[in-house]
């Protein structure tokens, strides 16, 4: 080999060895960054704020809030982002078609239609059914009706109230918008999911949805006809920071979930890094105040730490 060879093969090798220690770290950094873009340790707030006569308040700043984890305050430099009521949302309703909805079905399908009419130009809802499986029934989009194919539904099967979260969860995480809410008409219990509960709700907490869960046992009386099962929803709506709606149905519950759709238009969206480090998957609880004590502020409740 010549010497001038032998010089462009040196440097050659040297850049080959370069290139290996260096491009695990460039790697790395690249992984970090696409860490800190999608958000992974930030906790997301959907905060709904009201006078005492149920009227939305607008116009407050994030100095106007407080927040607390665990019952430390969450410092203004651990707050990465903040937006008013006037941001899109996107939202999923899941419409209950277990054999038990039979009676249900058609003032269920009529309520679902009254929440979207009243979706903003910008807003957007699909619309999935649950039985004894999941199934997508209108994509994402800002009609203002159902699909056709949601009038053929039947009402059959079992209940699989957790499965459908958790697949409303996912197609959320897909969308851009920061405002996000699982809309659920269901009249009974799990009876048939694959997932749990605590999985659910993971599921909803984790992609900063809000759950608003209609008891539909309630509509042929002023109050739930199974207690469990009004449970398991208000807990779903508590934790995330949504509501739980008991009806008598009728104009009632279409009123309901007009009104569901109008507290969606008006909420605030805080992003915060938590206090606690440790990725051990427990529950931290959360609370949020203003600094105007005669205002009604209603979030989530907790979050739970990713496992390392």
């Amino acid at each position: 080999m010549s010497h001038k060879s032998s010089r462009q093969f040196s440097k050659t090798l040297a850049a080959l060895v370069i290139s290996v220690l260096v491009c695990p770290a460039l790697l790395r950094s690249q992984q970090d960054d696409d860490v800190i873009r999608t958000n992974t340790d930030l906790v997301v707030l959907n905060v709904t704020v009201t006078d005492k006569a149920g009227q939305y308040v607008p116009g407050l700043k994030l100095s106007d809030f407080t927040i607390f984890e665990d019952g430390k305050q969450v410092l203004p430099e651990g707050i990465s982002s903040f937006s008013v009521h006037e941001s899109p949302f996107a939202s999923v309703v899941l419409l209950d078609t277990s054999s038990s909805m039979e009676s249900r079905l058609s003032l269920a399908r009529s309520a679902a239609i009254r929440f979207l009419d009243r979706l903003r130009e910008e807003d957007v809802a699909a619309v999935y059914k649950f039985d004894s499986k999941v199934e997508q029934l209108q994509e994402f989009s800002s009609e203002k009706d159902l699909a056709p194919m949601a009038y053929g539904v039947k009402a059959t099967g079992m209940t699989t109230l957790n499965d459908a979260i958790v697949d409303a969860a996912k197609a959320l995480a897909t969308r851009p918008e920061k405002r996000k809410a699982i809309v659920i008409l269901s009249d009974g219990l799990d009876t048939y999911s694959k997932a749990s509960s605590d999985k659910a709700i993971e599921s909803a907490l984790a992609v900063g949805a809000s759950i608003y869960a209609v008891d539909m046992s309630a509509s042929n009386g002023s109050s739930s006809r199974n207690q469990q099962s009004a449970a398991v929803l208000r807990g779903f709506a508590e934790k995330s920071g949504g509501r739980f709606v008991a009806t008598p149905g009728g104009p009632a519950l279409r009123d309901a979930f007009a009104n569901i759709a109008d507290e969606l238009g008006h909420q605030y969206t805080i992003a915060f890094r938590p206090l606690n480090q440790a990725h051990d998957g427990k529950w931290h609880k959360l609370d949020v105040k203003t600094s105007h004590p005669d205002l009604l502020v209603r979030s989530r409740k907790a979050y739970r730490a990713q496992r390392s």
